[in-house]
């Protein structure tokens, strides 16, 4: 996620990622969601003459910056997709292995801040939330449609709202009464007037609307495809950085990593020939925010980077490390 604070452009943890990424000047890397370009910028920076970058984003608005970009860089190629689909765009390009796949999930600063594009209850704008405005369901075309039992499991499980339920009623009472949700303040008023207890310094709107942001752009289902695709394409020794910005995203990628740091040995195989699967990744750990980065740029508190190792380990025929 990149973010800005007092005007200024600044994307979280950008040393730390791209430090992450153990970037080598001849390698291929894959920045899995461009925003305005901090992460890619700091890796083109480091690539030398030979390298590449495979940026992917699904704004059209981000694909303009980094078409802009990679016109005067020919290191540089932007896909307009999602990173879960990074796996055919590279093949169609020749790609089979990258050194290093870099993603920086969630929402911008820049799409937050542009009140048409209906992600914050700070102003009041149509109910849309798509990154992708070209295509897909806008959250006021889902509220319209859903019933309050799917409302509401989506306000829960994807936004962790204690108060799910009485959100989805009052929801579904005001469209029922003939005055559906269209845009982001009729939705704030509804869900302040539902929740009856938040943390202080939270709007009682926040969990709704990252319920239905992670919804709309399937965030989540996105994370764990793009995941096993980023492992599917690693060379021996690439590495994995992934920056989260809520539990449930952190959740997935903390997962996906042990499970796969892990030598897994098939207990259906007889035991003779039960030799174990070998780790495909070597965990590096998680890294946070300093104290002074979260003072420059309150919106950087909630991040998490966490990093991994394509393992070199293998079998020979015989089933003996190699």
């Amino acid at each position: 996620m990149a973010t800005h604070a007092a005007g200024q452009h600044t994307t979280v943890l950008l040393a730390e990622a791209v430090g992450a990424i153990a970037l080598r000047p001849d390698g291929v890397y894959v920045d899995g969601t461009f925003g305005r370009g901090g992460h890619s910028r700091a890796l083109l920076a480091r690539l030398g003459p030979a390298g590449r970058l495979i940026a992917f984003d699904k704004d059209p608005e981000a694909v303009a910056v980094a078409q802009a970009l990679a016109a005067e860089d020919p290191r540089l190629a932007i896909v307009h997709e999602s990173f879960a689909d990074m796996a055919p765009a590279l093949a169609a390009r020749g790609i089979r292995q990258v050194d290093g796949v870099l993603l920086d999930l969630g929402v911008s600063s820049p799409q937050i801040d542009n009140p048409e594009r209906g992600f914050s209850f700070r102003f009041d704008a149509p109910l849309d939330m798509r990154m992708d405005t070209t295509r897909g369901e806008t959250a006021a075309d889902f509220l319209a449609g859903a019933d309050e039992r799917r409302i509401a499991e989506v306000i829960r499980d994807y936004g962790e709202e204690r108060f799910a339920v009485p959100v989805a009623k009052a929801i579904v009472a005001r469209r029922d009464g003939g005055a559906p949700v269209r845009t982001t303040l009729e939705l704030a008023k509804i869900v302040a007037g539902a929740v009856k207890t938040r943390e202080p310094g939270q709007d009682p709107a926040t969990r709704t609307f990252q319920a239905l942001r992670i919804l709309v752009n399937g965030e989540l289902t996105e994370l764990e495809q793009g995941l096993k695709a980023a492992l599917g394409l690693l060379a021996p020794g690439g590495r994995l950085a992934v920056i989260s910005f809520h539990s449930l995203e952190d959740r997935i990628v903390k997962t996906f990593i042990a499970r796969e740091s892990r030598e897994v040995i098939d207990r259906r195989a007889p035991s003779l020939y039960a030799a174990p699967q070998r780790m495909k990744l070597i965990s590096h750990g998680r890294i946070k925010p300093g104290a002074a980065e979260v003072r420059a740029n309150p919106r950087a508190r909630s991040a998490t980077l966490r990093v991994a190792e394509r393992s070199t380990a293998h079998f020979d025929g015989e089933g003996v490390h190699a």
